[in-house]
């Protein structure tokens, strides 16, 4: 098809030729760097703990007072729950994954140095842990009992035995000893003595978003016996579809162990809801900038049909006497669909020059990551298409107009 009469007729229009560049090119920039966001949101919400998660339920129990049994207690409470039916192993711990808690130590190889390592989330659990966790050893082993200390003791003035021994994720081993195995190497981390490197779990990750993603698996695993007013109980089970029992039956077994607790059923979740309360917001984002996607686009498509229209009812004179010499239908349909085409062409290349400088200013001022190159032509796809479904009914309008009618004067 010869454009150059499409181009002359836009020349004629050239304010309403450029309102809807304006509005293309703003629909692309926003929608590109909007579908980012949400795909870098169901990223951030999809990222791997390193758990069993669809096994996990945890229940945390608060103290009304301090209670110096709290260890005996706590060794009957997991004796308690690990013969509730279902359970295959209950561990007490000081956090969990994604519970936005902020248990951190510095991370040296040598005592004393003025610059550590690394800073990583320190773990803190019982026996068990590490199958309650469900977390895989890929070096080493896990903990044996006479490594595991108790948090009171631990914490008595002047008490120097420390923490003998130590879990590293695999980031962090090959963080401290790269190209070397880490298992049998000493760090020093949580007080004077080093601790020693017994086993490397594939992952683990931090309870918040301290360090970004860099060091969202930067995390320590203890041999430390908590007490049930400095943290919580995890619990694994045999089979998911049991966990909602499993949760009740661990309620009753606590509240039946005596009355100097607070024991709330909102503190009693699967571990699916630890996750989903956590990206709560991560999540109302991602449909808040849905929204946005569709409102614009809604928005963009009412403008070309709004112009499109108003073309056809000045041309129809024009149209009828391009009918008039011979023009079919499918001709009249192509002429306007070429004309949107170019106009969204120009209003996608627009686009995608501001949607790169918006993109630019997020990183500066956000700390966002840089725009994929192939989220262009995915947005330019959506404006091309979009563009075509909105000027396809108001030029196959103009096409069933009869030539008799279009050239009838006024």
């Amino acid at each position: 098809m010869d454009i150059r009469p499409i181009l002359s007729t836009l020349l004629r229009h050239k304010t309403a030729a450029a309102l809807i560049v304006l509005e293309i090119a703003l629909s692309c920039a926003i929608v590109c760097n909007a579908l980012f966001l949400i795909q870098s949101r169901i990223e951030r919400m999809d990222k791997p703990s390193g758990l069993a998660e669809d096994t996990l339920v945890t229940v945390r129990v608060r103290g009304m007072a301090k209670d110096e049994q709290s260890a005996a207690v706590t060794r009957a409470d997991l004796a308690a729950l690990r013969a509730i039916p279902g359970v295959t192993a209950a561990a007490s711990v000081n956090q969990i994954p994604f519970g936005n808690s902020s248990w951190n130590s510095s991370v040296n190889l040598v005592q004393d140095q003025e610059q550590p390592n690394l800073g990583a989330a320190t773990y803190l659990g019982s026996e068990q842990t590490l199958e309650a966790f469900g977390l895989t050893l890929v070096a080493g082993r896990g903990f044996q009992p006479d490594e595991f200390v108790e948090w009171d003791a631990l914490n008595t003035p002047g008490d120097q035995r420390g923490i003998p021994a130590v879990i590293l994720t695999r980031t962090v081993a090959e963080k401290l000893f790269p190209g070397e195995s880490a298992v049998g190497k000493s760090i020093y981390s949580w007080g004077d003595p080093p601790h020693r490197v017994v086993g490397v779990v594939e992952r683990l990750t931090r309870p918040n978003e301290i360090g970004g993603e860099a060091e969202s698996d930067y995390s320590l695993l203890f041999p430390v016996r908590m007490p049930y007013d400095s943290g919580g109980f995890v619990l694994r089970v045999d089979d998911p579809s049991r966990r909602q029992e499993v949760l009740r039956a661990a309620l009753q077994t606590l509240e039946s162990s005596g009355p100097t607790r607070i024991i709330s059923e909102d503190d009693a979740r699967t571990f699916e809801q630890v996750r989903a309360d956590y990206y709560r917001q991560d999540r109302s984002m991602a449909w808040l900038l849905v929204a946005v996607i569709v409102a614009l686009l809604v928005v963009t498509a009412l403008g070309i049909v709004g112009l499109a229209s108003f073309w056809v009812q000045q041309r129809t004179k024009q149209i009828g006497v391009r009918r008039a010499l011979g023009a079919t239908r499918g001709q009249i349909l192509r002429y306007f669909q070429t004309e949107n085409f170019l106009l969204a062409t120009v209003g996608i290349v627009l686009g995608m020059v501001l949607a790169y400088a918006i993109n630019q200013l997020l990183m500066g001022r956000y700390e966002l990551p840089r725009l994929p190159l192939a989220y262009l032509p995915i947005g330019a796809l959506v404006l091309w298409l979009l563009g075509q479904a909105a000027v396809f009914w108001p030029a196959r309008r103009a096409a069933a107009v009869p030539p008799a009618v279009a050239t009838r004067s006024v």
